[in-house]
C-alpha cells in the first residue's frame, strides 16, 4: 500500500469516530500498510480526575481505533475481551498518537494490540480479542441500511 488511506466511520452517530456524535471522540482513523492510527486530545468531555483523562474514554479509545484493524484483516469482528495498561496519567489537551495492529488471524479470532504515545513515550498500551462474526450480525442491529452501506464499502476496499 505505502499511502495513508482514511478509513470511513463505523457509523455517523458511533461514539468513537462518528462526526455526527458530538459526545463522541471524532477519531479520525488512517491505515498505514499493516497499523491503523489515529491522533486525539481528550478534552473536558472525557474528564475523569481533575485535568487528566477518564480511563473509560481510553479504554473506549482503543477499542475504537482497534476496531479499524478489521480493514487489514478484511473480516467482520466483534469485540470480546478488551485490557488496558495505563502506564502514565494522560493530561487534557495533550495529543496523543494511537496505533493498532493484529498480531495474531486464527480462524475464529483476532489478537489485536494497540499504543497510545505523547511524544515517543507510551502513555498506555492495550490488547483484545476480537472474535470473527458473521456480516448478518451487523444487519441485524440498529439501521439495516447503514450496516449493508459500511459492509459493502468494507468489502470493495483494497
Amino acid at each position: 500500500m505505502g499511502f495513508d488511506q482514511r478509513l470511513p466511520a463505523h457509523s455517523p452517530s458511533c461514539m468513537g469516530c462518528g462526526s455526527d456524535n458530538p459526545s463522541g471522540l471524532q477519531l479520525e482513523v488512517y491505515r498505514h500498510d499493516d497499523h491503523v492510527y489515529a491522533d486525539l486530545t481528550f478534552d473536558e468531555r472525557q474528564s475523569g480526575a481533575p485535568g487528566l483523562a477518564h480511563g473509560g474514554a481510553i479504554s473506549a479509545a482503543c477499542d475504537d481505533i482497534m476496531g479499524f484493524t478489521l480493514w487489514i484483516a478484511r473480516t467482520p469482528a466483534v469485540t470480546r475481551t478488551l485490557t488496558v495498561e495505563y502506564r502514565h496519567p494522560v493530561p487534557l489537551h495533550t495529543p496523543v498518537h494511537l496505533v493498532a495492529t493484529v498480531v495474531d488471524n486464527t480462524a475464529r479470532a483476532l489478537s489485536i494490540k494497540a499504543v497510545g504515545t505523547v511524544g515517543k513515550k507510551a502513555y498506555f498500551t492495550a490488547n483484545a480479542v476480537f472474535v470473527k462474526v458473521d456480516l448478518s450480525h451487523f444487519q441485524n442491529h440498529g439501521d439495516p441500511d447503514a450496516a449493508t452501506d459500511l459492509i459493502t464499502r468494507f468489502l470493495q476496499a483494497d
